[in-house]
């Protein structure tokens, strides 16, 4: 937890203290110190300038913060209830600039890049189904390859099994882009283990899998279609004990993977019935350029179609998108055409922004939307 909960100072009487004693007066907090909707962020070093540098759409990006006593420099902002902010602090000394993370934050978020520092809301909580638990049955993660006709080369895969899996039982089918990043930094693998224990969702075969360029594969390529829907999910069904039919069988991914994850749906129709889709790149014109760069030119084409003659991908489909992110308004627009075709879509917002944490926090209520377990079905 990056909130102080040990002391019942407050922010005021900490800033008084800090301009009076400088870094003596931190001893034993945490920080960011978080008192209700607003976080005291600090820095304690020699420096030209400290800025925060966070990823919250539409506020400013590089936040300076001010000298208050000798090498002791703070910054307060607003912070919203259930917020996570992932931040570092940029420190400029003798004309050089670093980005940092936090030396007084021990909270930490790993992607592909590297790390973040983390500041949260006072009521955002851990979720407890992406915590490991030694005491539950854990399921396996197998590695295989499948030689593609589609692209000419092998692609590696990560294949879930839940615990207990049976060639005698059958089981319904998840495909995942960009699996094995959603393995390492959602921790997957646990969410899965933990859900099924708890029947909120039925055991499920998961195959993770994972493009070596997925900007061009992603963004609305017909040929990653076809990989999909063809040649991997038969490689599943061949070698794996499924539940037959597309309403047993979901794709999911996000950013680009959740574009590749829409396409795929209208490109072939009746092969999975549904969808998961996180902080989709779901960017489009109304009129004028998009502005995103010639990376988003055939992701754009193909919701600019899709949004002109929308048609159902799948008989449900599952958003979520972080408030923070640049993308929020394009996933929206999204909820009312998915409904306008007859598919029965659901949308969810956290005060997040565009990272795997804020991914894995909504993997609980993405897959018991779409596939109910024993629990969900009592309760419901």
């Amino acid at each position: 937890m990056t909130s102080q909960t040990m002391t019942d100072i407050t922010i005021d009487a900490l800033q008084v203290r800090i301009q009076e004693i400088g870094a003596a007066a931190l001893t034993g907090l945490q920080f960011p110190f978080v008192e209700g909707n607003r976080a005291l962020f600090v820095y304690v070093g020699p420096a030209d300038e400290v800025r925060l540098h966070y990823w919250i759409f539409s506020l400013e990006s590089a936040v300076p913060f001010h000298c208050v006593h000798s090498d002791v420099w703070t910054l307060e902002i607003e912070i919203q209830d259930t917020a996570r902010v992932e931040y570092k602090l940029e420190v400029a000394s003798g004309g050089q600039q670093r980005l940092l993370k936090d030396p007084l934050n021990d909270q930490l978020a790993r992607d592909p890049f590297g790390a973040n520092s983390v500041a949260t809301g006072p009521n955002y909580v851990e979720p407890w189904w992406a915590v490991e638990d030694r005491a539950k049955r854990h399921g396996k993660v197998l590695e295989r390859q499948l030689k593609s006709e589609t692209f000419g080369d092998v692609r590696p895969l990560s294949i879930y099994l839940p615990p207990r899996y049976r060639e005698t039982r059958r089981y319904p089918l998840l495909v995942c882009h960009d699996g094995l990043d959603y393995l390492e930094f959602t921790g997957l693998a646990r969410v899965l283990d933990n859900l099924i224990d708890r029947q909120e969702i039925p055991p499920i075969v998961v195959c993770c899998t994972q493009s070596p360029n997925r900007i061009e594969e992603y963004a609305a390529s017909e040929k990653h279609a076809r990989f999909v829907c063809h040649e991997l999910v038969k490689l599943m069904e061949d070698e794996f004990s499924l539940l037959e039919g597309p309403s047993e069988r979901a794709l999911m991914g996000a950013s680009f993977g959740a574009v590749a994850s829409l396409h795929a749906g209208l490109t072939f129709p009746g092969v999975f019935d549904k969808l998961f889709l996180q902080s989709g790149s779901f960017a489009f014109t109304d009129i004028g350029p998009h502005g995103r760069g010639p990376l988003f030119d055939p992701v754009v084409e193909f919701v600019n179609g899709f949004r002109k003659k929308p048609r159902k991908p799948a008989e449900r489909v599952f958003l979520s998108c972080g408030t923070y992110e640049s993308l929020i308004v394009y996933n929206r627009s999204m909820l009312p055409m998915l409904r306008s075709v007859g598919a029965e879509a659901s949308l969810v917002e956290s005060q997040d922004g565009h990272n795997w944490e804020n991914w894995r926090d909504q993997l609980r209520v993405g897959l018991t939307w779409l596939f109910p377990g024993p629990l969900w079905m009592v309760y419901e």
